[in-house]
């Protein structure tokens, strides 16, 4: 089937193809209202579909952005397997979409780069989530788009930074616990790396411990991978420690995992074991009991980092990365923990 073309259009209007071409690209103010009218008639009564790579060759824009998630060491689905992941992409997807721009979504698995897939897409620019190696980000400058990272604490000029104060929520989360009156509690997170966003919440955990006066016990950290599964396995040892009053996870996916874990070795949440979690997903408020949590506006990070690289994209080469971009923190008090003492 022959492909509907721009001539096409302009022979089924009776006007020109610059005319076309300016109202197909939105500059209808260059045309008058009645050719307006008649470009997107023949265009709709001809089924036209715009050739966006043809396009992209003549503006040198390609209206792709490359959103990267990063893979697990089990090379699992994390879009899958963590609302966190599909939170976030909703909220970049959406803001894109509204101006105009689709989205390329991928995983770089460990020791991959990405400048490959930048160029032979000609992305116009790209949204990291998540920690990588260091030449891994060499790598991502060597690509000349905009970059903005989500969930990283890479310390360099060329990138934008849309996060949250993983430290602050770290404490926030433990203070709760003590706050209501548990002085042994134990942490559930994964991996820990230097400076990542675990590590971060691992340091605001021992803050709040240290504030307290409490001691922190290395036996009281459990620390895997952030998954369901390990959750529940975790809270095995867990219940097997009569001390531990109290939990803290650091995402609540691992955090149900422990609720599971925990009513499984006969152990009842929040009577026997308090549980918070971190993030407030969807499914926090659906738990049983309801998690108490750290909310992060998941879906508004993902919005904004959308609008930060869109923004860079305009400026073009006089474009300079703000500085990093903080999200607010709170607590959502539900059911999943109790006050004792």
């Amino acid at each position: 089937m022959k492909r509907i073309t721009i001539r096409d259009v302009s022979e089924r209007a009776g006007v020109s193809t610059a005319a076309v071409s300016y109202v197909l690209n939105g500059r209808e103010g260059k045309v008058s209202l009645e050719t307006v009218e008649k470009v997107r008639r023949a265009a709709e009564e001809l089924n036209y579909i715009p050739d966006y790579s043809a396009r992209s060759l003549a503006n040198n824009k390609s209206k792709l952005i490359g959103v990267v998630i990063p893979q697990t060491e089990e090379r699992k689905q994390l879009l899958l397997q963590n609302p966190f992941y599909s939170e976030l992409v909703c909220g970049i997807e959406g803001r894109l979409r509204q101006s105009g721009y689709h989205m390329i979504l991928s995983g770089v698995d460990k020791g991959e780069g990405y400048l490959d897939t930048s160029m032979q897409r000609n992305l116009d620019g790209a949204i990291i989530m998540g920690i990588y190696q260091e030449s891994f980000y060499e790598d991502l400058k060597k690509a000349r788009i905009p970059i903005v990272l989500i969930d990283s604490y890479v310390n360099d000029s060329q990138f934008h930074v849309v996060g949250i104060d993983d430290e602050l929520g770290g404490y926030m989360a433990t203070k709760h616990l003590i706050d209501n009156g548990h002085t042994n509690i134990a942490l559930v997170t994964g991996l820990i790396r230097k400076d990542g966003v675990v590590e971060k919440r691992f340091l605001g955990y021992k803050r709040a411990l240290k504030e307290a006066g409490l001691f922190y016990d290395p036996d009281h950290v459990f620390e895997h991978s952030v998954s369901y599964e390990y959750g529940q396995e975790a809270a095995k040892a867990i219940a097997a420690q009569p001390g531990i009053t109290a939990v803290f996870a650091t995402s609540d996916m691992v955090a149900m995992g422990v609720i599971k874990g925990l009513r499984d070795a006969g152990k009842k949440v929040p009577d026997d074991v308090s549980v918070i979690g971190f993030d407030d997903i969807p499914v926090a408020r659906m738990s049983t009991p309801p998690l108490t949590t750290i909310v992060q506006n998941i879906v508004e990070r993902g919005v904004t980092a959308a609008e930060r690289l869109l923004s860079a994209i305009v400026a073009g080469d006089r474009y300079q990365p703000e500085e990093r971009t903080i999200m607010p923190l709170s607590i959502a008090e539900r059911e999943s923990v109790r006050t004792i003492g």
